[in-house]
């Protein structure tokens, strides 16, 4: 039996030496900052106020939509079965 040992050099340098800390070290870091981004976003432009009667101008604003978004089913209607041409008159 030949034991071997092997001679492994264990590596002692610094913990900002290794890149794969650096990897892990990032995500959070870049989470940090994009979250100190959007806070100073919404500082800097918060939401208008809205009305006070929001949901009856809503409403009206529904009612006079209504008429425009049925006129092409009206318009299909009306001339569905009128002629292309003029029809001539039956001949007697």
């Amino acid at each position: 039996m030949n034991a071997t040992k092997t001679n492994e050099v264990t590596r002692t340098e610094p913990w900002w030496r290794f890149p794969l800390l650096w990897m892990v070290l990032a995500g959070p870091a870049v989470v940090v900052v994009a979250s100190f981004v959007t806070l100073w976003l919404a500082m800097r432009s918060p939401d208008p106020v809205i009305a006070e009667d929001y949901y009856r101008q809503g409403i009206e604003i529904n009612k006079t939509l209504a008429d425009k978004k049925l006129m092409p089913a009206l318009t299909g209607r009306n001339h569905a079965a009128t002629p292309a041409d003029d029809v001539p008159a039956p001949k007697r």
